[in-house]
């Protein structure tokens, strides 16, 4: 059966890292929005030039080009046995648009990492970013320079404090809607995001291999009533 898989989680709360981590443990392709744009406005596809047209003037990408571009990912071959889904859907229209493209594939498993807004303020306030090559250090960097290149560890601006919390206003009042149109589902888990990475990696595998099973049923059932 295919791993047909959304994460859900706030800024901080580790959902790239988790994405990364499972994808590359279940051998399936992490698709992230930012990757999947970037990619379609340098090989300059139909969608990819009216994406970049409307990034250049500063604007959104509508949801209607944002799902032609998912459609067109999760087309290719190697999606076929599955997917990881990192920043899509974010909004209810888009979740529904995403049931149509995988209606007559195995069923979606959702993954909800939740961490409190109090822990993922006190997560990014640590967090520090080298000014010259970009790395990234979580939970407060030891030393003031970067061990890869010695440049000077920075707080990102938009890591402090009132800028994160109005960050989490805004996915708060987006993606509740999301949360809810997913959260009835036998195919939905919520993992406890405030444990430590390593224990949350744990948790995300044990969660697909119990919604997985809980897929597999489905489809069975369905085959049966058909």
């Amino acid at each position: 059966m295919a791993l047909n898989i959304v994460l859900l989680g706030s800024p901080g709360a580790g959902k790239g890292t988790q994405a990364v981590q499972l994808a590359g443990a279940r051998k399936v392709p992490k698709i992230s929005t930012g990757d999947i744009l970037r990619e379609a406005v340098q090989s300059a596809t139909e969608l990819g030039r009216t994406a970049k047209a409307i990034m250049d003037r500063g604007e959104l990408v509508s949801d209607d080009v944002m799902i032609g571009i998912v459609r067109e990912r999760l087309a290719r071959d190697d999606a076929r046995a599955g997917f990881i889904l990192d920043g899509f859907p974010r909004t209810v229209a888009q979740a529904e648009a995403l049931d149509a493209i995988l209606a007559d594939r195995d069923p979606l498993m959702v993954l909800d990492i939740a961490v409190s807004p109090d822990e993922v303020v006190r997560r990014l306030g640590a967090r520090r970013v080298c000014g010259a090559c970009g790395a990234i250090f979580g939970d407060g960097a030891a030393a003031a320079v970067c061990p890869t290149c010695g440049g000077t560890l920075v707080q990102r601006s938009d890591d402090a404090e009132s800028v994160v919390r109005e960050r989490l206003k805004v996915y708060a009042r987006d993606t509740e809607p999301l949360t809810r149109y997913y959260r009835e589902r036998r195919t939905f888990a919520e993992i406890d995001g405030a444990q430590p990475a390593d224990e949350v990696g744990r948790a995300v595998s044990e969660a697909v291999d119990r919604l997985q099973a809980v897929a597999r049923q489905s489809v069975d059932d369905a085959g049966v009533k058909a």
